[in-house]
């Protein structure tokens, strides 16, 4: 970390660098980019760090202290390039201009710092990823309850929340995913966020609740925040106070599109810890990645603004049934109307959301205006398709307004195909503003003029060889041949003599001079000026644009939805009052989209009387699959969307929980198997008879009786004292006799076929348990030497030839009370016809007839 240069340091240094420091002793603790003509530069720790991180040359600029000072530097022409590689580095960055004029400056130039680019607080098209929210967060914590906010500044959406436990706030991070967190000093509990990306400690004063009550007020405007329902989310607020102080400091603007802030109540959605969102693969996959996931699926939108929303239901599935049905009455409307045209006229709306952010920040470009324009040009046909349907009758179609006024403005005021920045000119549309125009004209050299003035001047003098010309050097005169010198007007004065001609200057040319001279820079200066009163005529109605966008955004997304429907075969689901899980043909909807065979659909049925699925068959058979299916489906129709499954009938779900897959935690000392009993604690501690549990492979991770029992004891747990609906798959046998103890549970299988020493997956759902579980033939599959095959075959022959725990009892009671594998084996239930003695190695041979020898001196001792 950067420390603030001290004051004695400063005397010995140039004026141009005394500056610099300090400029940067205010920003001891990021990126300073101090502005050099075409350059910004980097000094001392700075340089030194930014040329590792973004492999530029590091050079040097005069002496500190005896040493030569690091320096580094990047073109200001290509300064987003370089800031965006930071900003996913998680960087910050502080821009500083020069603001003085040069002309008149004694010393160096005046320079400020005009922006902060941090990780979280970034709008520039340049360096956001348009398909995903770029959210900055805060977290605090008050006599155990975590306080936890969001704004993503693009939009200006601000929500907080308060957690109960650690569990919570993990999964509110997995789920947010904030490009930037900010902590207070002395944070207890930073165990939870150390390996996040952007993490930014702040003074705890900006946590004071009073503080952060009254920061809100004035932003909003309010003298209280119970019109926002927020009042009572004290711990929250105090995260939300930091945010805002935060937002203030970095961006140096007023943020009029910051205009609500909104309480996120747990209980309006379907509630996913951290594992669940990672194991579903809802926007990334267990890799990091985003391909074959669920949103890669769904997501064909046209717009950015429609595919972040997307993403915001996925990750955030309602309970609202009122809400969900509108939604599915939408994309039904749109699957009969005509999807296909509405986003055609979509695709030109582009990402208006982020524009209109821009806008409110003042930082909008000039394509922002161009982009905006064409929007609006677009709205009226939009909303008179959505006139046709009655679906769509009042709410969105209200919302998504109209504005012919601002239409015309920008249609008239901007050009086409604007350059990128306007410091360049050439935005503002020829004919919009005649002094402008006019400017322009005279920059241009204004031939007409000229060629007037000098049919004038040789009418008035009578001099036919009489010229108006121009040069760089001396500027526009009069040439006039000197055998005409005594015709020459008293008005005119000499400014050049040459070797044959007089050149000469009049009171008319020279005032045109100097309009052409400063012509240009006047021209740029009214066209800077008009350009911020665009701004001044569109923020007014920014309330009703942020609103249309939203509307727009989700228009998208239904759009969208319908036509994912009648792309992937999809049905509407039903929502219904009644528990229970049911529908037919049920398919996963990504493993369909990447598998070359037809995908198996199968169905499920669940109710107060199935409430518990132990699911069995061979590794490879689509257990899993089949589990994580149900969960998708389950999702999807508590966002509204159409389903990959017939007949879906779906009651209430409060929260969807998965204990699938092994994976360690060895930075934090974790085993697989811990891991595994943490997430199998959290989904006990949390479920309810209303929750959707997927149990995958319980208790693997250790010795193979106590795994049976942990199983056996989950197994129980969940199905009489949480009573949740849980598919629950193991390889542990003796767990499908619970089906005869429990009323509510059943087995369930996926089988397998075998053919010589071949298997084929049937992938199909069946009833009651499967009868072996095929492992032998699947490490076959994969590859395993034949002779570890033989061997592990030879091996299981005498397992087999015990009395298996399930010929004895059923309960984990008596599977305690189980000898060692090997004991109380009868050599005359040993199945030697199973022993093939032609693929036995020599050793094998002689390690079998040691066993039989041990075998039968056992049985005689007994």
């Amino acid at each position: 970390m950067n420390q603030p240069v001290q004051q004695p340091e400063l005397e010995s240094h140039t004026p141009m660098m005394r500056q610099y420091l300090g400029i940067k002793a205010e920003h001891p603790d990021i990126l300073l980019f101090y502005r050099m003509g075409d350059f910004y530069e980097l000094f001392f720790d700075d340089a030194k760090k930014a040329s590792q991180l973004l492999d530029i040359s590091l050079t040097a600029r005069g002496k500190s202290g005896g040493n030569a000072i690091p320096m580094a530097g990047v073109p200001y022409h290509a300064v987003e390039n370089y800031l965006a590689r930071l900003v996913k580095m998680g960087q910050s960055v502080a821009i500083c201009e020069q603001v003085g004029d040069p002309a008149t400056s004694k010393g160096p130039v005046e320079r400020k710092v005009q922006r902060i680019v941090t990780p979280g607080t970034v709008t520039d098209e340049a360096l956001l990823d348009d398909k995903n929210d770029n959210l900055l967060a805060a977290v605090c914590v008050h006599k155990g309850v975590f306080g936890f906010s969001t704004l993503d500044l693009s939009s200006g959406r601000f929500i907080v929340t308060e957690l109960a436990d650690q569990e919570s706030l993990l999964a509110e991070l997995q789920r947010s995913d904030p490009a930037e967190l900010l902590y207070p000093e002395g944070f207890s509990h930073q165990h939870l966020i150390e390996k996040r990306a952007g993490l930014r400690r702040r003074p705890s004063w900006e946590f004071d609740y009073q503080t952060a009550y009254n920061q809100l007020n004035q932003q909003f405007g309010t003298t209280e925040l119970s019109g926002f329902g927020v009042q009572d989310a004290k711990v929250a607020l105090c995260s939300a106070g930091c945010i805002m102080q935060y937002v203030k400091d970095t961006q140096r603007a007023s943020l009029p599109h910051i205009r609500h802030i909104s309480l996120n109540h747990h209980g309006d959605s379907v509630q996913m810890d951290a594992a669940t969102r990672r194991n579903l693969e809802l926007t990334v996959n267990l890799s990091g990645g985003v391909e074959n996931t669920l949103s890669s699926v769904l997501d064909n939108t046209v717009t950015p603004m429609g595919s972040r929303m997307l993403k915001r239901w996925i990750q955030n599935p309602l309970r609202d049934v009122a809400i969900l049905q509108a939604r599915q009455d939408r994309i039904q409307a749109l699957i009969e109307h005509d999807y296909l045209s509405i986003q055609e006229l979509l695709k030109p709306i582009g990402d208006m959301e982020r524009a209109l952010a821009r806008l409110a920040l003042r930082s909008a470009r000039p394509r922002d205006f161009s982009r905006l324009c064409t929007a609006f040009d677009a709205l009226p046909e939009i909303q008179a398709c959505l006139a046709d349907l009655a679906a769509f009758s009042p709410n969105l179609t209200s919302q998504i307004a109209i504005f012919p006024e601002l239409s015309a403005l920008l249609n008239s005021a901007i050009i086409d195909n604007p350059p990128v920045l306007i410091r360049d000119g050439g935005v503002i549309a020829p004919g919009y503003n005649a002094e402008l125009d006019e400017l322009r004209n005279l920059a241009k050299g204004a031939t007409d003029y000229l060629e007037e003035l000098e049919a004038r001047e040789k009418q008035r003098t009578g001099i036919p060889s009489l010229k108006v010309s121009y040069n760089r050097v001396h500027g526009y005169y009069i040439e006039i041949s000197r055998s005409y010198a005594d015709q020459v007007p008293a008005d005119y004065v000499r400014r050049q003599t040459l070797k044959n001609n007089e050149r000469y200057i009049i009171a008319e040319l020279k005032e045109h001079e100097d309009k052409v001279l400063t012509s240009q820079s006047r021209a740029l200066a009214l066209e800077k000026q008009l350009y911020d009163q665009l701004f001044d005529t569109l923020l007014p109605h920014l309330t009703e644009l942020m609103a249309s966008a939203m509307g727009l955004a989700e228009l998208d997304v239904l759009c969208n939805l319908a036509e994912r429907a009648e792309a992937l075969n999809f049905y509407r689901p039903t929502l219904v009052a009644k528990t229970g899980i049911y529908y037919d043909q049920g398919r996963h909807p990504v493993v369909e989209q990447v598998m070359q065979s037809p995908f198996i659909a199968n169905p499920i049925a669940m109710d107060p009387s199935r409430r518990m699925l132990i699911i069995t068959g061979p590794n490879m058979g689509g257990k899993s699959t089949y589990m994580r299916q149900t969960a998708l489906i389950v999702l999807m129709a508590y966002i509204g969307a159409f389903v990959p499954a017939q007949d879906a009938r779906i009651g209430p779900i409060d929260r969807i929980f998965t204990r699938i897959g092994a994976s360690d935690d060895l930075a934090s000392g974790r085993s697989t198997f811990m891991v595994e009993m943490t997430e199998t604690a959290n989904i006990l501690n949390n479920a309810t008879q209303n929750s959707l549990v997927l149990m995958d492979e319980i208790g693997r991770g250790t010795s193979t009786y106590d795994g049976l029992s942990l199983a056996w004891a989950c197994a129980e747990y969940l199905a009489t004292r949480i009573n949740a609906f849980t598919l629950f798959a193991t390889h542990y046998f003796e767990l499908t006799e619970l089906a005869h103890e429990l009323d509510s549970l059943v087995n369930v299988h996926l089988d397998a076929v075998e053919h010589d020493d071949s298997i084929r997956f049937m992938h199909a759902v069946q009833e009651g348990p499967a009868n072996r579980s095929y492992g032998l033939q699947v490490a076959q599959l994969a590859g395993v030497p034949r002779a570890v095959i033989q061997s592990a075959k030879n091996k299981l022959a005498l397992l087999e030839s015990q009395q298996k725990i399930t010929n004895t009892s059923a309960s984990p009671k008596a599977a305690e009370q189980q000898l060692d594998l090997l004991s109380e084996i009868d050599p005359v239930a040993l199945k030697l016809d199973d022993i093939s003695p032609d693929d036995l190695s020599p050793k094998q041979a002689l390690e079998l007839i040691y066993t039989l020898k041990s075998l039968r001196n056992s049985v005689g001792q007994g």
